[in-house]
Order: structure tokens, then C-alpha cells, then sequence
């Protein structure tokens, strides 16, 4: 026999907590006291690993850049992207997978551990991508790139704005674009 109750009504209005919360300010503004202790320090210093000596047998680029659009999305990226890198990129690596995630403070501005959340999250999806690039035999390299922003526009992620910045039509200029890996596995770039 089915219970049945009425509407539930919660005795308080509903506002935005962040409004009243005297902390959040600190939370997403605040640089944490030592920035060895932040995941993002943790990850960024943890070592890349080496290469499987044996490359693992892939169908054409365009399946392969698939299955690592999937992963990268399994593993919590809003937007993914392959862009081809020009041939004077430096150790001669032909592509790049460029990773977004939604951000919903700016991480250039807000230095706290919730203004970096999107931070973390692009650094554990990069470290995790780039090892599995380097299980199936390839080198990949995940590391900060002054161009991030513009390789996720030729990687058809969005477009950019007169200020730099990746405006994307989902997000719009909500996004971290995390760490670049650039990759020697046979990929197809976006565009």
C-alpha cells in the first residue's frame, strides 16, 4: 500500500546562500595560505610518466580522436577540441587536444579554492587524457600554453572576443580552458 503525503513545504524562503554567507567571499576570492598544499600544485608537479614501448594498434584518426573526445568528456570536459599545431611547434608534436570546462567564476580573478574548482577539474581531465595517450604508446605532453584560448578557437570550441578571450555558444565566456596536450598520436583536427 502507497503512502501518499501532501506537498511538502519548507518552512524558510529560499535566497541565495552566497548572498548572507559571510565566507564566500573568501572561499572564491582567497589565495589559499600555502600553495603547496592545493591540488592544483599537487597535479601540476606530480610527474608526466613514461610512454608505452609498444604503440597500441588504432583505427582511422577520426575514430581515435572520437574515443578521445568521449574520454576527455567522461572524464568531466564541457567542450573538447583537436586542433593541428604548425610544424614549428616545438618537440614536434602535430596535435593538440585542447579541453574546456564550464567555470563559473573566473579563475584569473578569483583566487580562492572555489574560484579554482575549474582549474583542478581541467588539470585532473589533462593528466588523466595524456596518460591514457601515453598507454596506448604515444607521447603526450599536458602543460599550460600562452595560446590556449586561440588553439581552442581553431579547434572550433568557440570563437574570440577583441579582449582574447573564448566565447563559446554554449557558455559564452564561462569557460577555463585547461591544460593543452599536445600529442603525436594520429589525430583529426576539428577544422
Amino acid at each position: 500500500m502507497a503512502l501518499r503525503l501532501g506537498p511538502l513545504k519548507i518552512p524558510w524562503p529560499r535566497t541565495e546562500s552566497r548572498d548572507d554567507d559571510p565566507y564566500w567571499d573568501f572561499f572564491i576570492n582567497r589565495l589559499p595560505a600555502d600553495l603547496a598544499n592545493s591540488v592544483t600544485e599537487l597535479i601540476r608537479n606530480a610527474p608526466e610518466g613514461n610512454v608505452f614501448p609498444t604503440k597500441a594498434d588504432l583505427h582511422t584518426p577520426e575514430i581515435t580522436s572520437g574515443h578521445v573526445k568521449e574520454l576527455a568528456r567522461y572524464l568531466g570536459a564541457d567542450l573538447v577540441g583537436i586542433a593541428r599545431l604548425s610544424s614549428d611547434d616545438e618537440e614536434g608534436y602535430p596535435f593538440a587536444v585542447i579541453c574546456a570546462v564550464r567555470a563559473d567564476y573566473d579563475p584569473r580573478q578569483a583566487a580562492g579554492i572555489g574560484g579554482q574548482v575549474p582549474v583542478q577539474n581541467g588539470l585532473f581531465i589533462t593528466f588523466v587524457l595524456s596518460a591514457w595517450i601515453r598507454e596506448l604508446g604515444f607521447r603526450a605532453a599536458a602543460s599550460s600554453h600562452p595560446n590556449a584560448e586561440a588553439l581552442a578557437a581553431a579547434a572550433g570550441l568557440g570563437a574570440l572576443n577583441p579582449n582574447g578571450r573564448l566565447v563559446t555558444p554554449k557558455y559564452g565566456t564561462r569557460v577555463h580552458v585547461a591544460d593543452v596536450i599536445r600529442t603525436d598520436l594520429a589525430l583529426a583536427a576539428d577544422r
